[in-house]
């Protein structure tokens, strides 16, 4: 049996919306709030996209429609598409600004997983994480799930695919934010584990319906996907990286952590200085700790109060309504 995809009048204007040269986030976030007709929404955008033209309301239709049968090949693999201004749209967490902030994801399973109630962690790392790397990670997300946790990562080999794993063994759900559309599972080699997390009650997003058409352009979702990891968690926990250097060492995990900081959204490391000084693939983590007096630091023989503190911060750190739209709403 195929699942109808569910979208919403609001999500097909939002994403032709989108289609007009100069209508980015931060215009939607400012001017879509759900109920608009297509008479205002074309005003608005003839007034505020560089097409340097009159839209017609056709014309905008015309778009929607489009956009609807290009969407209509991904029914079954795609259960839906939400977007700002949707009752289900999940609420980011954090402060960020209006060209940050996500407009239009599409999902496949338990939405309700990114709501601000839910207690989520984002752990994430490296792609070639060493044998005690993972040892320790799967200690920390099983420690996370039995708090209750949904883990929050990005279905990349390597420290990712531990967590995505180690959630589901003991029992969790896990959310993969994803730098490719639903129906294009990237990395291919996790598209079992992708169906995996579906099956049992999680949840895969992904702000994209087309594939990049460059890879230049995935580049850039790549980085994307890293601001969404922070944003939809309540805390992101480093399992290990490389740090950036002029060896070409980097990680995207990098960039997720420095999200984390620019939202206001509580960070933590694993680390142990007696038995991890010597590795650079902690090169990142010690780099952390030592720019931030206020990060988390996780091992084993901290383990049960890392955790405590790292859940007890989540509980305590829920944006207010405000951070959608009003008092600290910035272009």
């Amino acid at each position: 049996m195929v699942v109808v995809m569910r979208i919403t009048n609001n999500a097909l204007n939002v994403l032709a919306a989108k289609t007009y040269r100069g209508i980015g986030r931060a215009w939607i976030v400012r001017n879509i709030e759900g109920n608009e007709s297509a008479d205002r929404l074309v005003t608005l955008l003839s007034e505020g996209s560089k097409e340097g033209r009159t839209i017609s309301v056709h014309e905008f239709e015309e778009r929607k429609q489009y956009i609807r049968n290009q969407l209509e090949q991904f029914e079954g693999v795609v259960d839906g598409v939400v977007a700002i201004g949707d009752s289900s749209f999940p609420m980011h967490r954090g402060i960020v600004k209006n060209s940050e902030k996500p407009v239009v994801l599409f999902y496949r399973g338990d939405l309700r997983l990114l709501e601000k109630e839910n207690k989520n962690v984002a752990v994430i790392g490296l792609l070639n994480p060493d044998e005690e790397i993972e040892l320790v990670e799967k200690q920390v997300v099983s420690s996370l799930v039995s708090y209750g946790a949904t883990i929050v990562s990005g279905l990349a080999l390597g420290c990712d695919t531990v967590a995505h794993k180690q959630a589901l063994l003991s029992g969790g759900k896990t959310v993969a934010i994803l730098p490719s559309p639903i129906s294009d599972i990237l990395p291919q080699k996790n598209k079992v584990l992708a169906e995996e997390i579906v099956q049992r009650g999680g949840l895969l997003i992904s702000e994209y319906y087309e594939r990049a058409k460059s890879k230049i352009e995935l580049r850039g979702r790549y980085q994307e996907r890293d601001r969404l990891q922070a944003m939809f968690s309540d805390c992101v926990v480093l399992s290990a990286s490389y740090a950036k250097n002029d060896l070409g060492n980097d990680s995207g995990s990098r960039l997720a952590m420095e999200y984390a900081k620019k939202y206001s959204i509580p960070r933590a490391v694993i680390y142990d200085q007696k038995t991890d000084a010597k590795n650079p693939k902690y090169d990142l983590n010690r780099q952390l700790i030592k720019e931030d007096r206020e990060i988390t630091i996780i091992n084993r023989q901290n383990l049960a109060s890392a955790i405590k503190r790292i859940i007890s911060a989540s509980a305590a750190a829920k944006p207010d309504q405000n951070y959608r739209r009003g008092l600290f709403d910035f272009v």
